[in-house]
């Protein structure tokens, strides 16, 4: 009895270590496909106004009677980055503090606009929650619509000339930064860039 008990112990430990061994292995393993995959940027979606063609151009107010245009060249050299959310989505009120903090650091100097749309009593709250007092907050669907935005949250960034340098759909803090690098590298999306160098990249 006592000496089956010590086969069944050491096999069972045996099990251990080798199930040990095996989820080292796999952890290694995604770390290498982690390295190895490269984040492919914002996804554009088809439809609205094209990468390189001039952005439209609104002439909007924001919840505090401001009024700004969105679109045209800008008289202070900043870029725009138009950065469209919601109350209910949740993904948007994690990725806000990453696109202040990035439009507050960015170069050329990039003015933040936020863009929403529904019930102004519940933007009011919302902004008020979040803390974009010192943001322009505009609540407009022919703003949405101009861009044809479809899923949140989407950002759109315009050169001081008015041109439309970068958008897409966004859901974390890479996707938001690859706007800023499209627009750096003169490519439309990091898909874009991806497919003319994906060689290099397999290679490296």
């Amino acid at each position: 009895m006592n000496e089956a008990l010590l086969v069944s112990n050491v096999l069972l430990w045996i099990a251990v270590v080798a199930l040990a061994a095996v989820v080292v292995a796999l952890v290694r393993q995604i770390g290498v496909l982690h390295e190895r995959v490269f984040p492919v940027g914002a996804l554009v979606m088809p439809g609205g106004p094209r990468v390189g063609e001039a952005a439209p151009s609104l002439a909007v107010t924001d919840l505090d009677g401001r009024a700004l245009t969105i679109g045209g060249s800008d008289a202070a050299g900043r870029r725009t980055l138009l950065f469209f959310v919601s109350p209910t989505c949740p993904v948007c009120k994690t990725l806000l503090p990453v696109v202040t903090q990035l439009a507050a650091h960015a170069e050329p100097p990039t003015r933040l606009v936020l863009a929403s749309d529904g019930d102004l009593a519940e933007q009011r709250a919302f902004v008020e929650r979040a803390g974009l007092a010192a943001h322009p907050y505009v609540v407009s669907s022919a703003l949405g619509l101009a861009y044809q935005v479809g899923k949140l949250p989407y950002a759109v960034l315009i050169g001081a000339d008015g041109v439309l340098v970068a958008k897409g759909l966004v859901n974390t803090r890479e996707h938001v930064e690859s706007l800023f690098e499209a627009a750096r590298l003169g490519v439309a999306s990091m898909q874009e860039w991806l497919q003319e160098h994906g060689d290099v990249r397999r290679t490296a």
